[in-house]
């Protein structure tokens, strides 16, 4: 079976990498090559954009996509001087023993980037691979991409972001000690600890999965800070519906966002919160279908 290559960062998996993935499929057995660090966070740290999946789970949908193999180069300053040659000659060629090459119409490499889809083509004859340049994917007159995808996330589109995805746009992390408010007001939420690179959704209320372990929960999740209760610290929350027996604790957790249901608003007190949460509690129980 021949030897096909697909490279880039694939660091969303979404609908436009899929369908290099898919492309490479057909045309034989799948090495997928990813980089990581992200190549901004070396190239340009300032510009370094935030996370939308972990590297374990780049991989693991890399594979579901149809991947036999997935390669994680280490990307690091010495390795952003190779010439587009030496990139050919010791990655493609020498490491891989690439028949086939498949990337995106957007893919460069090498030296400040030299290395373009057309002058992989002009050398491909003379390294002995074939070379298959996929189209960017469109969604409404405009390409699907990870930066596409963070913006909508950031602006709160969820929906718009899970159809580009292909999948709900997902945030995992610890379960922390918080100000414990929620269950003065018989309301426990869950707070997550992220990482600084987390792609975060706009401020407000959604309607969501909660995972810990082999158990879901349907969950309200909130996004912002605690106006009503002076909180500084923009905080990450999950209320399981209908349950508050729940100790998660120290546990690491999943949350799975489906739907935006309203912007972050301060409330006159603690009746009229209350008040709230009871109608975005029925929302997202109509959202989710339960």
């Amino acid at each position: 079976m021949k030897k096909v290559v697909a490279i880039g960062i694939f660091d969303g998996v979404h609908a436009g990498h899929q369908q290099i993935i898919s492309t490479a499929k057909h045309l034989g057995e799948v090495t997928v090559i990813t980089f990581d660090p992200h190549p901004t966070s070396v190239l340009a740290p300032e510009r370094t954009p935030t996370q939308l999946l972990p590297l374990a789970d780049r991989i693991k949908f890399l594979k579901q996509a149809g991947a036999k193999n997935v390669e994680v180069i280490s990307f690091t300053k010495e390795f952003s001087q190779l010439t587009p040659d030496q990139f050919i000659e010791d990655i493609l060629v020498g490491r891989f023993a690439a028949e086939h090459v498949v990337i995106g119409e957007n893919f460069n490499f090498g030296y400040k980037g030299e290395g373009s889809p057309k002058y992989l083509s002009e050398v491909g004859p003379k390294y002995g691979f074939g070379l298959s340049i996929v189209k960017l994917q469109e969604d409404r007159g405009s390409s699907i991409s990870s930066t596409r995808i963070r913006n909508l996330v950031i602006d709160g589109e969820i929906e718009r972001a899970n159809e580009l995805l292909t999948r709900r746009f997902y945030l995992t992390g610890p379960v922390i000690h918080g100000e414990k408010r929620g269950r003065t007001i018989g309301y426990p939420t869950a707070n997550i600890g992220l990482g600084h690179d987390a792609t975060i959704p706009s401020d407000g209320v959604y309607a969501g999965w909660l995972y810990a372990g082999t158990e879901r929960y349907p969950a309200a999740l909130s996004v912002g800070v605690n106006a009503t209760f002076q909180e500084v610290p923009r905080l990450i929350e999950a209320h399981i519906l209908d349950r508050d027996d729940v100790d998660l604790y120290d546990k690491l957790v999943t949350l799975e966002y489906v739907d935006f249901i309203r912007p972050s608003a301060k409330f006159d007190g603690v009746e009229s919160l209350v008040a709230e949460i009871n109608r975005d509690l029925e929302k997202i129980r109509q959202r989710l279908d339960i």
